[in-house]
């Protein structure tokens, strides 16, 4: 049986991740999927911000089909970049995935309340961890139907 999504579309994938560890098991995980996908990375909120609104070193960024969120980054938090993009009409429409280690009913809570459209707990396992990105891919790339850009 093939690994490759059948029906799978291309997508810009912007990844806010501070934890390079995380970033490489992203990156490999997405290939080893098969996963048509351009990851796009930024290291905290604030460059996850610029990227989005196309500022300073970002201004030829793409817009990103969906946003694979931290909770916990330096200098902006996850939960103030998805405050700012929920407040953003140029921005709510992108899908926001928070992808943390993360497993506390409050923040969870918070999170849906700020309208995230989907909540992960990172697994510490890698097989564990190849099977969320293929559901990432199986849900987000075949299944949703998302808005075109532009």
């Amino acid at each position: 049986m093939s690994n490759e999504l059948v029906g799978a579309k291309f997508a810009n994938i912007l990844l806010a991740e501070d934890n390079d560890d995380d970033v490489v098991l992203m990156r490999h995980g997405f290939e080893l999927a098969k996963l048509t996908v351009d990851l796009h990375h930024v290291q905290n909120g604030q460059q996850c911000m610029e990227f989005l609104r196309k500022k300073g070193a970002f201004s030829d960024a793409p817009t990103p089909d969906i946003v694979l969120l931290d909770l916990n980054m330096p200098i902006m938090s996850g939960r103030e970049v998805l405050a700012e993009m929920v407040a953003d009409p140029k921005l709510q429409h992108i899908p926001v995935v928070i992808l943390t280690t993360s497993a506390e009913d409050r923040d969870i809570l918070a999170m849906y309340k700020l309208r995230c459209s989907s909540y992960i707990v990172k697994p510490v396992d890698f097989d564990q961890f190849l099977r969320v990105i293929r559901g990432i891919g199986d849900y987000w790339l075949t299944i949703v139907v998302l808005p075109k850009q532009g």
